[in-house]
């Protein structure tokens, strides 16, 4: 595994790694302060990562070198979940895999994943290219997100569908006083 701490030029203050990552472009990542990542977590993409962040066991991140998963400050990904910021359509208009020449390959789709301030995924939630969760938006449980979310919105289901609506107020105070504007 990497030597985490020769990254400094991408990897901020209060971070922890734990040895079973695999960042496979770490030349594309940045990676902000009082970060957490767990166990088990996989990225081939583009990584842009701001302040208090915690990425849960078993999260992977695919869509290759022009992927990409852009993530603001304050924001939990759980358990199991998996963000796909690139990869074939599967239409039929050519064949699939990172090893077919292009002129022979399906349709790719590739487009970053956001997710603003306060946002968050819960445990086993599939994310496709595209899509920005919105500040303070989180994406239920088991639920598949194809689209961008509203700010504090729940959503929840297959697809993703708005459910309720979340509080905001004591996120942005508690922010604000830890000098966030």
């Amino acid at each position: 595994m990497y030597d985490y701490k020769r990254f400094r030029s991408w990897c901020g203050e209060d971070v922890r790694i734990d040895d079973h990552v695999q960042i496979t472009r770490p030349q594309l990542v940045d990676i902000g302060d009082h970060i957490a990542i767990d166990f088990g977590f996989y990225c081939s993409t583009q990584l842009k990562i701001g302040d208090y962040v915690h990425i849960s066991p078993h999260v992977s991140v695919v869509g290759g070198e022009a992927g990409l998963l852009e993530i603001d400050c304050f924001i939990t990904i759980s358990s199991g979940s998996r963000l796909v910021c690139g990869g074939e359509t599967f239409s039929g208009e050519g064949l699939v895999g990172p090893f077919i020449p292009p002129q022979y390959r399906d349709k790719l789709k590739v487009a970053p994943i956001r997710l603003r301030r306060f946002s968050g995924i819960a445990s086993n939630v599939v994310v496709f290219a595209g899509c920005d969760i919105a500040e303070g938006s989180v994406v239920g449980a088991g639920s598949v997100l194809t689209g961008s979310t509203e700010p504090w919105t729940i959503y929840a289901g297959v697809p993703a569908r708005p459910i309720k609506t979340r509080r905001s107020d004591a996120m942005k105070a508690y922010a604000k006083k830890m000098g966030y504007a």
